[in-house]
């Protein structure tokens, strides 16, 4: 080991300590510190370090290492939460910002600089075990241990929408909220963006329209299956016929899904794909099975993402501002952080349609014999 090896990393011991012990006094945790993970992500230090910052507040009796649960603090501030800790607000996502499709990272860095410009700060928090089948035990560790003046739901399923409903936490969802579920909330207009989807095909000349959607069955995934399907069954068309099929969300499991329709008798000669890298998926394997795009059969995407700009042909699709999805959702979480009635409880907006080359009138049927 290098002679200078040691002091660099009882200096970094030590700050990581300070930084520690700052967040402690000011309040911002006030029961439990976040997860191990958590705090290497947000200082960038190694796992040894941290637990070497760890086990010296330990032997300090600052905190109590609990194994399988956490760090508990024990020497926590008196008083209320403090002025900074109650102005955060929180983000909570299944998974990081990094691995989100591009326009939802865009409008949280909106998000983000818009709360910055009010001395708010935006903290991102995320994980898989929030958004399983029973979240409560982690949910309620990362509330409790993670105090805000707002969280902000995004992707919650209906577990994730119900725990913060039931425990009166408050919050906004950046989408649509389950049946039953009396949240805020802000998101695209599904319903709408879907019917008109319908009606554009049904309006070159289809008949057997296919809707390709993903099986988690989040909120804006069901108003968007109720708009394609409204929007098909109640058109001046009586012969028209709407196919709803589900998917993994994997490459894999999109081929699969389009396998099977090209083998139906009655193949669509129309598809509507509800999410971007999912289009992506369905249009790169209906050219390696030899169906072009729109000649054989015609291509939506629900939703748009900056990539989609450099498909060929260039897709049709439903383009919304990130900025204006940030202003959305701006004005009921700042009701939220300063403890008002939210003014408008629910909110959609109108995305604009933008017709590419990848829908035209049917040519030919798909059908096998």
């Amino acid at each position: 080991m290098p002679v200078h090896a040691l002091p660099q990393r009882q200096s970094l011991v030590a700050q990581t300590i300070a930084y520690l012990s700052n967040q402690i006094a000011t309040g911002e945790w006030r029961d439990w510190l976040p997860s191990e993970r958590s705090l290497c992500q947000t200082l960038q230090v190694s796992r040894n370090t941290l637990r070497a910052a760890l086990q010296q507040m330990a032997d300090e009796s600052r905190i109590e290492r609990i194994h399988g649960t956490g760090n508990k603090i024990l020497a926590r501030p008196a008083g209320p939460p403090t002025e900074a800790r109650a102005g955060h607000v929180a983000l909570l996502s299944p998974a990081p910002i990094e691995r989100l499709r591009p326009m939802q990272s865009l409008w949280i860095d909106e998000m983000r600089a818009l709360l910055s410009e009010r001395g708010l700060k935006l903290r991102v928090f995320h994980g898989r075990h929030y958004f399983v089948g029973k979240p409560e035990p982690a949910l309620e560790r990362l509330v409790n241990r993670n105090p805000h003046a707002c969280w902000i739901l995004m992707l919650a399923d209906e577990n994730v929408q119900r725990w913060f409903a039931d425990h009166r936490v408050p919050c906004v969802v950046a989408g649509s909220t389950h049946a039953g579920v009396d949240l805020p909330s802000r998101d695209l207009d599904h319903r709408a963006m879907c019917r008109h989807a319908a009606g554009v095909l049904l309006g070159l000349g289809h008949r057997r329209i296919a809707m390709l959607t993903h099986k988690s069955r989040r909120a804006g995934d069901l108003e968007s299956e109720a708009g394609f399907v409204e929007g098909v069954k109640q058109s001046r068309h009586p012969d028209a016929e709407a196919v709803v099929l589900y998917h993994d969300d994997t490459v894999a499991g999109v081929g699969v899904v389009v396998r099977r329709l090209l083998k139906l008798r009655q193949a669509p000669t129309a598809l509507f794909v509800l999410q971007p890298h999912n289009y992506l998926a369905v249009a790169t394997r209906l050219m390696q099975s030899g169906v072009k795009v729109p000649d054989d059969i015609s291509l939506i995407s629900r939703d748009d993402d900056p990539f989609l700009s450099f498909v060929v042909p260039l897709p049709t699709r439903y383009e919304v501002n990130p900025h204006l999805m940030a202003q959305s959702l701006l004005r009921p979480v700042l009701e939220v952080v300063e403890g008002q009635v939210v003014s408008q409880h629910t909110a959609r907006i109108i995305p604009k349609f933008l017709r590419g080359e990848s829908i035209a009138a049917p040519r030919v049927s798909l059908a096998v014999p």
